[in-house]
């Protein structure tokens, strides 16, 4: 989304200053007060673990909530706007100790703290980016990062836009996880889940086009998909 209103971030995806906007002026249609349902469903399954990394945390919801339940959780993410915004979220939420960075992650090794070891991945909504509009590979070589940072038989879960339905942003298909995740990695699942979303004034125009409501909360067609490190 850029500050005209266009929510096709393929010109933007890996520039920091892309995203800083809508963190600083609070316009990004994924700031929802709260962590995605599919997330909270997924913990209260018993499918995170151990020490937990959210990658692409934007607003730090789910790295609050699984730090408040116990869990040791780093979230990353490429903005200094989003981790800014991360870190006043969680002292809001009352839980100061969630521990945010800036991160590339195509490039741990810039971040010592992104030295491996981690037994869950929760990505939500930048695994897609990768694959709608990365660079030739970029989707592959996350996956790689991913694998380099977690524990055999660790599980990333995949929380990405779905192609089935009009939506905000990139989407992509279900196939673009599985053919992603091979060579070491176990796809277990990939079940159509909901995003939940919410309509600002700048992109309501965009919204409108796309068959979806001019305003307020929306629920977006959406891939979970559940990846078992070998």
């Amino acid at each position: 989304m850029t500050q005209t209103g266009q929510t096709d971030e393929s010109r933007g995806f890996e520039d920091p200053e892309y995203w800083n906007f809508m963190y600083d002026e609070g316009t990004a249609p994924w700031l929802i007060g709260g962590p995605q349902p599919a997330i909270v469903e997924l913990e209260a399954a018993g499918l995170v673990r151990g020490r937990v990394l959210e990658p692409g945390c934007g607003s730090g919801e789910h790295t609050i909530l699984f730090t408040r339940l116990g869990y040791e959780s780093l979230g990353v993410d490429l903005s200094p706007s989003a981790i800014d915004y991360a870190r006043r979220t969680a002292t809001e939420r009352g839980v100061p100790a969630a521990r945010f960075e800036v991160a590339n992650m195509l490039h741990p090794e810039h971040h010592p703290f992104l030295a491996g070891g981690f037994d869950t991945v929760v990505d939500v909504a930048l695994f897609h980016g990768f694959g709608a509009y990365g660079d030739p590979g970029a989707a592959k070589a996350y996956a790689d990062v991913l694998h380099a940072l977690t524990n055999p038989g660790a599980l990333v879960h995949i929380l990405a836009h779905s192609d089935a339905a009009p939506g905000l942003s990139s989407s992509i298909s279900d196939d673009v996880i599985r053919e992603t995740f091979t060579g070491g990695w176990e796809v277990e699942s990939i079940e159509a889940a909901h995003y939940q979303g919410f309509i600002t004034e700048q992109i309501s125009e965009v919204a409108v086009q796309r068959g979806l409501p001019a305003h307020g909360e929306v629920q977006l067609a959406a891939w979970l998909g559940r990846v078992r490190r070998l």
